[in-house]
């Protein structure tokens, strides 16, 4: 598995927020996991929250697969809650942050 860049804010908790920029080869699923888990200070393999319980990671992945001439998707997102956080699936980013 490859790892994406994550970025952390700094700053008032009211505002934390975690940005995971996804490798082209890495499943959004895998990256909105990563990200989540970021998002809450738990390792992705330890974490108890479990995406599938919010949406489901095969139908996720499929949105952003590559099209039938082998084009990728550039445009679109995703977003759902889980528990107290917003998480937004883009094609090459995830942002996880507070939901007011």
């Amino acid at each position: 598995m490859t790892e994406g860049t994550i970025s952390n804010s700094h700053g008032c908790a009211f505002r934390h927020h975690i940005q995971y920029e996804r490798d082209a080869d890495e499943a959004p699923s895998i990256a909105a996991a990563t990200a989540l888990a970021q998002y809450h200070g738990d390792d992705v393999t330890e974490t108890d929250t479990r995406l599938y319980d919010y949406i489901d990671p095969d139908a996720l992945d499929a949105l952003f697969a590559d099209t039938e001439r082998g084009a990728r998707r550039h445009t679109g997102t995703v977003e759902f809650t889980v528990e107290d956080a917003t998480v937004t699936v883009g094609p090459d980013r995830i942002k996880v942050y507070r939901t007011e």
